[in-house]
């Protein structure tokens, strides 16, 4: 938790735990509609989203949706100019607390959805992170979704590392062979 706002994290991974290809580009094979479907519908409950210059939901509501997007460009906190909802946040500079009452936010869940920085500064605080599989993918040399994560080291290791516990598998699409576990901090 941050303050009374629960912090979600969203993702899907390739079956090697990565997020996107070297260019940072998310590739086809891990697109999958019934994922997106979900990921849309539980975005439509946070009040913030936080993510990279790179990450970006999409979809017909992403204009409406506030969000922080880290960066390194500013000292602290500054408008976004290619998105009225958004604020560019540098964590060196300022505290989320403070990116997120300049951005005017609702009281309700934050969500992380990329890339590995923003996934991975998120680990000590998560309350839930909702971690899809792609199992018939893979992306050799891609980004993982934590710092870490590799041929030795798993994001189901990295969460569970973290104090996460992971809930019953399910199928959000089996003929693609995609699946969600929620992986929830214990009270």
């Amino acid at each position: 938790m941050i303050g009374p706002r629960r912090v979600e994290g969203y993702v899907i991974v390739s079956s090697d735990g990565m997020i996107a290809d070297a260019d940072g580009i998310m590739p086809a094979a891990i697109h999958n509609d019934a994922d997106q479907k979900f990921f849309q519908d539980a975005l439509d409950r946070t009040a913030v989203l936080v993510h990279g210059r790179h990450s970006h939901e999409g979809g017909p509501r992403a204009a409406q949706r506030k969000r922080l997007v880290l960066t390194r460009q500013t000292a602290a906190i500054a408008p976004d100019p290619a998105h009225p909802n958004s604020l560019l946040w540098n964590p060196a500079g300022a505290t989320i607390e403070q990116a997120i009452a300049a951005l005017g936010a609702p009281a309700r869940a934050i969500a992380a959805i990329g890339g590995t920085e923003v996934f991975s500064m998120f680990l000590p605080v998560y309350d839930a992170f909702y971690l899809s599989r792609a199992a018939h993918a893979e992306i050799p040399g891609g980004r993982p979704v934590f710092t870490g994560v590799g041929p030795d080291l798993s994001p189901e290791d990295v969460l569970a590392r973290h104090g996460l516990k992971a809930g019953p598998r399910r199928n959000l699409d089996a003929a693609a062979g995609i699946t969600l576990a929620i992986w929830e901090r214990s009270p």
